[in-house]
């Protein structure tokens, strides 16, 4: 069964969100919006959204960071008998114009994790486009392989059955570590994966929720924790991998 839906965390992006929810249904996507403790302007652009059909909201009392919030959309779409989600931010630096093609191609390998590989324009913050290259270094290290080109970019179709599966057995960062630390986590597990190139914009007058040292310290404990994890789970990793 491949029954695909959108998952969004959102945090005061009122004025963003709701392009991103219409392009999404014009194709046919149904969306899971993710209040993540917004503001009392946001959440009622976001209960306005979900009086639309196939618009699902789900509010978080206490702020959970955008880590936090896909992991718990991800498990409301999984209860309301989704297959398969699309994590899409919500600021709208995503091009929604390659939802239909992420989702063919999920449709087609429905067992694969269909990540984005993001082609940047002169729009990216140099600060983040640098960082971007030592985690990617970590990531191929933490991981034992170069099969994760780019482990930063949210736009990605998930099966729900195996990322649930980690989810409820391992604790996960919760904010900016949150898509870097999964695909390495499932990459031990032998996880296939799929990479398709896709273009992101950062708008001029976007919210970001991004914090250049605080996060960056996120990242960089979690490339330490993983780096410890992988020398005691390399024998079983590398056996995985001999065996597949």
């Amino acid at each position: 069964m491949h029954k695909p839906c959108a998952v969004i965390p959102v945090y005061n992006h009122e004025l963003a969100v709701p392009a991103v929810v219409c392009a999404l249904l014009a194709v046919g996507v149904p969306c899971v919006l993710v209040d993540d403790a917004s503001s009392p302007a946001c959440a009622a652009v976001l209960r306005q959204l979900a009086t639309q059909e196939q618009v699902f909201l789900l509010q978080l009392a206490v702020n959970q960071g955008k880590g936090g919030a896909v992991m718990a959309g991800l498990r409301e779409a999984a209860r309301l008998g989704f297959s398969h989600a699309l994590q899409v931010d919500a600021d709208g630096q995503h091009d929604l114009a390659d939802v239909s093609r992420f989702l063919e191609d999920s449709r087609a390998h429905p067992q694969a994790l269909i990540c984005g590989y993001p082609q940047f324009d002169a729009s990216v913050p140099k600060g983040r486009l640098y960082a971007r290259y030592l985690t990617h270094v970590w990531v191929w290290i933490n991981s034992l392989s170069l099969q994760i080109p780019d482990s930063m970019c949210g736009f990605r179709v998930y099966p729900l059955d195996p990322t649930l599966a980690l989810i409820d057995k391992v604790k996960l960062g919760k904010r900016m570590d949150f898509d870097p630390e999964i695909l390495v986590r499932l990459a031990w597990r032998n996880q296939p994966m799929r990479w398709l190139p896709t273009r992101v914009h950062y708008p001029a007058d976007g919210l970001s929720h991004f914090r250049l040292v605080h996060d960056n310290v996120l990242i960089s404990k979690m490339h330490a924790k993983l780096f410890v994890g992988m020398l005691l789970r390399a024998p079983v990793i590398l056996w995985r991998r001999w065996q597949a």
